[in-house]
């Protein structure tokens, strides 16, 4: 089970964050989870949202790059030890792990990570048998 990740090509100068974000908001899109990398000229904004499709229209038609991209979302018991279990799982089923990055829900006070991996359908499938809870969109929205 996967969700949605929008991934957003940002020049990176005063105010383009804030830009992207305005857009969203006028769209009525709600954020559940941001995560920003950066170089010298660009950044990768990437974004969990309650509707990606529209997201990516709606800043497209600002001329916005975008695309759209399948990643796990994990819900984790918030204790010590629970990222090291679900890394375990990729590292012993040889799958690698592109990043990662965490965000909240309304729905409990687990953790919740995102992970975006090299081969997203076996991930799922080592996750579900080894019991990992994964969401899916509807999940999000509480």
């Amino acid at each position: 089970m996967t969700i949605k990740q929008i991934s957003v090509f940002v020049e990176n100068k005063l105010g383009n964050l804030a830009e992207v974000t305005d857009v969203l908001a006028s769209a009525g899109i709600n954020m559940y989870a941001i995560s920003l990398a950066d170089t010298r000229d660009f950044g990768i904004l990437r974004l969990i949202v309650d509707d990606s499709f529209a997201a990516a229209q709606v800043l497209k038609e600002n001329n916005y790059i975008v695309s759209i991209t399948p990643v796990l979302a994990l819900e984790l018991p918030n204790e010590p030890g629970s990222l090291h279990k679900a890394l375990s799982v990729l590292e012993e089923n040889n799958i690698d792990l592109k990043y990662l990055y965490d965000f909240n829900t309304v729905t409990t006070r687990n953790a919740h990570l995102v992970f975006r991996v090299e081969d997203t359908k076996k991930a799922e499938e080592v996750f579900g048998k080894a019991g990992f809870r994964m969401l899916s969109q509807e999940d999000l929205k509480g």
